[in-house]
């Protein structure tokens, strides 16, 4: 959640779903980074769910949902 010395600003959140056959932490940097090409001033992020993909018997995809905020501009 936002730190206390942001009490002034205003956000607004999206939801963002990353994929990742490594694991779930680049499935989270890969929809940050995509994000970030179109999106500016993202502050924070939460995992809210996660998920995979298993393929004989072994794991083929992270995938994870997050809730990013944003700086209104």
């Amino acid at each position: 959640m936002p730190a206390s010395h942001d009490r002034d600003h205003v956000y607004k959140m999206l939801e963002l779903v990353g994929s990742s056959e490594k694991s779930v932490e680049a499935a989270i940097e890969n929809a940050i980074n995509r994000a970030s090409k179109t999106i500016r001033e993202m502050k924070w992020f939460e995992v809210v769910q996660t998920r995979g993909h298993i393929e004989e018997g072994k794991i083929r995809h992270y995938q994870v949902t997050l809730r990013v905020g944003f700086t209104l501009e």
